[in-house]
């Protein structure tokens, strides 16, 4: 397929909306709109990247993506591990005005566990969660799990803390609005979805007197205010940086790095080393997807390269091919079975893949999201592909909150249900079974798309289970095998985009998500 086909498809044809600000306002453009301000409602990462600024966690990653104690002041481990009591530190307020107690943490964790695959993992592994206090949460374990912090400074679903009252609503619905206790306070008022967002420092907020480092240490505010603006065309938005009306793009099509490296305002880097895995999530629970023989005939038809030669194809060195199941940093496991993914094959072969399944021209609905430049280019590209051997793929163009909300739906494609759609993991949360919530096999519990394999649960089971690096290794490599055989989701790539910002702002830090802490305007 040919690249500038896929530029012209990308552009939306959308009028930019006004932008201004003033002298200490900090005005950002987001991938994609933001629809949602429930992070633990969706996995969207506009929503989760604002609910990091909005929201505090107990727990925050280094950009090194340690751990580190961030609403806790410390922490006990006791009973063999089992055993692990939670003290808050002082100086914590919601920003409704309430004092942040443990028992606010305790229901906010009660509802990420309903939420989150790995949260559910650890519910399953709880005893007694309960607030001894008011700044002391206790949570005693059936079994012992030293990644804990880990888990509980997960990226996507975050497990950030809300005031309880809105803990305990439905966890299935929104909340109506987002109130934290994080360093700055979301203006429900000025909100239009889609449009615009702005926030303000949280004049009650008490940074952590320690070096700031990602999601850890200590958060300053050094504006006065903060504009998200929404800004679907690229090419606009790269212009209005260059122009000085925003001060930062968080993922700039990679054709426009030129333009912007040759503006004298302008800044480029890479925030990001770790990028995300590009994939395609098939539905197990509705045919033809269902079908495991027609997932890997699918998965042979696609060619990593091509993907990122069109995702990334402006910023080459950016993409990262092949890309496995996991992300640990082992070869011998993130390279297991490699071959399965990368070897090419021809059409006729593909298309006997495609017969062996007893395909017979069966409609695919693929989602695809326009409004996400870097999905919308990867969907290009798969259902060329799939086309080229002969599956027949409906089309369904929406926006990514309409994606969001239609991919809940276990209905046949008949009834309004869907057959795949192209997302991302951050590579962070495929750096181990716990985290990766697409590997899981549990049916109708694990994360949407739903697969189920009994063997995968207990090669997990068998992981969390493991007390030897040996083992825990083995077992990677085993789940990595599985899903190479079990198709959870199909890799499309890895890639690692670029940052643009204005020289009138201060470098901002670096990890897997944008913090507009630390950062300063002149």
């Amino acid at each position: 397929m040919k690249r500038r086909m896929l530029l012209t498809a990308a552009a939306a044809v959308l009028a930019a909306p006004a932008i201004g600000g003033t002298t200490k306002t900090l005005t950002f453009v987001p991938q994609a709109p933001l629809g949602s301000l429930d992070p633990m409602w969706t996995s969207a990462m506009p929503t989760r990247n604002i609910g990091f600024q909005i929201y505090d966690v107990l727990f925050g990653r280094d950009e090194w993506m340690n751990p580190k104690p961030q609403m806790l002041d410390g922490y006990l481990v006791e009973d063999d591990g089992r055993r692990w009591t939670m003290t808050l530190r002082e100086g914590l307020w919601f920003h409704d005005g309430q004092k942040v107690l443990a028992r606010d943490c305790v229901a906010s964790l009660r509802r990420w566990m309903l939420r989150d695959p790995a949260g559910a993992t650890l519910a399953q592994r709880v005893d007694v969660l309960e607030a001894a206090g008011d700044r002391t949460i206790v949570l005693q374990l059936k079994r012992k799990l030293p990644s804990l912090p880990n888990l509980l400074s997960k990226l996507q679903t975050a497990a950030v803390m809300m005031p309880e009252r809105m803990a305990i609503t439905d966890p299935f619905k929104q909340v109506p609005q987002p109130i934290g206790s994080g360093p700055f306070r979301f203006l429900m008022d000025e909100y239009i979805i889609g449009s615009h967002a702005a926030l303000v420092p949280w004049e009650r907020y008490v940074p952590r007197d320690e070096k700031p480092s990602f999601m850890s240490g200590g958060h300053k505010v050094l504006v006065d205010r903060m504009e998200w603006k929404m800004i679907p065309d690229a090419a606009t938005a790269a212009n209005a940086l260059v122009t000085g009306e925003v001060d930062w793009l968080e993922m700039p099509l990679p054709d426009l790095l030129p333009m912007l490296r040759a503006a004298p305002n302008v800044k480029i880097g890479r925030l990001d080393d770790y990028g995300v895995i590009s994939q395609l999530r098939p539905n197990h629970a509705v045919f033809p997807t269902n079908n495991v023989k027609l997932r890997r005939a699918i998965r042979a038809a696609i060619d990593q390269q091509e993907v990122m030669d069109a995702v990334m194809g402006g910023d080459p060195d950016s993409a990262i091919v092949p890309t496995g199941y996991l992300a640990t940093g082992k070869p011998e496991v993130d390279m297991a079975g490699i071959e399965e993914l990368t070897r090419k094959r021809p059409v006729d072969e593909i298309k006997a893949m495609l017969t062996d399944a007893g395909y017979k021209g069966e409609r695919l609905t693929m989602l695809h999201s326009t409004d996400q430049p870097f999905y919308h280019l990867a969907t290009l590209v798969v259902m060329d592909s799939l086309r080229r051997v002969g599956v027949n793929v409906d089309d369904q163009v929406m926006d990514w909150a309409s994606v969001l909300q239609r991919r809940n739906s276990r209905e046949s494609l008949d009834k309004g249900g869907w057959s795949m759609f192209a997302s991302v993991t951050p590579v962070p949360e495929a750096r181990d079974p716990l985290l990766h919530s697409l590997l899981r096999g549990n049916g109708k519990d694990a994360w949407i798309g739903w697969p189920e394999s009994p063997e995968m649960e207990v090669a997990y089971a068998d992981w969390l289970n493991a007390e030897t690096p040996e083992e825990l290794t083995r077992l990677e490599g085993k789940i990595e095998m599985l899903a190479i055989d079990t198709v959870p989701f199909i890799p499309l790539g890895r890639y690692r985009p670029r940052v643009a910002w204005s020289r009138s702002i201060s470098d901002p830090g670096k990890g897997p998500a944008p913090t507009f802490w630390n950062v300063s305007k002149t």
